[in-house]
């Protein structure tokens, strides 16, 4: 059985993590992908779907006001930031919530989830097999690099070329690659914060002001374009009294 699905989230990045997730799963469909609750009306007005994965705090329309006002909501999985909806998301009777940044195993539970509702057992859900999201395979020189993930603290670009920094090694790989392929590869715990800049924002060391910094030689700025995705990240991780 296929489970036909509808991605939603405003956050461009948040949006293609959770597209990649749902690409990974053998048996989910992806219908189609929205960057707002009103897009995602406009849609399900000519289409149906078996499942939604929906952020909650949108501009316009947030999630919650969406789902309600579907005269026959799919089954819903509801992602945010914000873990006070948590109570009300189950109050419409959503099949899972995920509060964000969340992975893949979380993702997989909620997927399971979604299948007992589906009466599709209680199996495991499957994983593509050709899915990969832990490695990258960067051309430089003459050498192909097998190149992890994990170990990227951040990336620079450089005219046609990048420079990607490792936590592993003192000298960055260089290769020829735009910012826009590598960024659609990388998973949500990357943030472009500058036209010239990614960052992996486990690797943060502290923020001042309008610079990032990341290690004791990498002072990276921020960017006006990205400043305000930048800031709403940190105020998801901010503690205060």
């Amino acid at each position: 059985m296929t489970i036909r699905c509808l991605a939603i989230d405003d956050e461009p990045l948040a949006l293609k993590q959770l597209v990649a997730y749902i690409s990974k799963v053998q048996f989910l469909e992806l219908a189609a992908q929205c960057q707002s609750a009103l897009e995602a009306r406009e849609f399900l007005e000519n289409d149906t779907v078996d499942a939604i994965f929906c952020d909650i705090n949108m501009p316009d329309l947030n999630g919650m006001d969406f789902v309600k006002s579907l005269a026959v909501p799919p089954l819903v999985v509801f992602t945010t930031a914000y873990s006070e909806y948590a109570v009300e998301g189950f109050r419409v009777n959503a099949v899972d919530y995920l509060l964000k940044p969340f992975g893949f195993q979380e993702f997989q539970r909620a997927v399971q989830r979604l299948c007992e509702r589906k009466g599709m057992g209680s199996s495991q859900p499957s994983q593509k097999e050709e899915a990969d999201t832990d490695t990258l395979f960067l051309k430089t020189d003459n050498r192909i690099v097998n190149v992890n993930i994990s170990d990227i603290r951040y990336i620079e670009a450089m005219s046609e070329y990048l420079k990607v920094w490792l936590d592993s090694q003192p000298k960055p790989i260089i290769t020829l690659l735009s910012m826009k392929k590598i960024e659609e590869r990388l998973p949500n715990n990357f943030m472009r914060i500058h036209r010239s800049y990614i960052i992996n924002l486990t690797k943060i060391q502290e923020v001042n002001k309008n610079r990032v910094v990341m290690d004791a030689d990498a002072y990276l700025p921020i960017g006006d374009l990205y400043k305000e995705a930048f800031q709403r990240y940190l105020s998801t991780k901010f503690l205060s009294r």
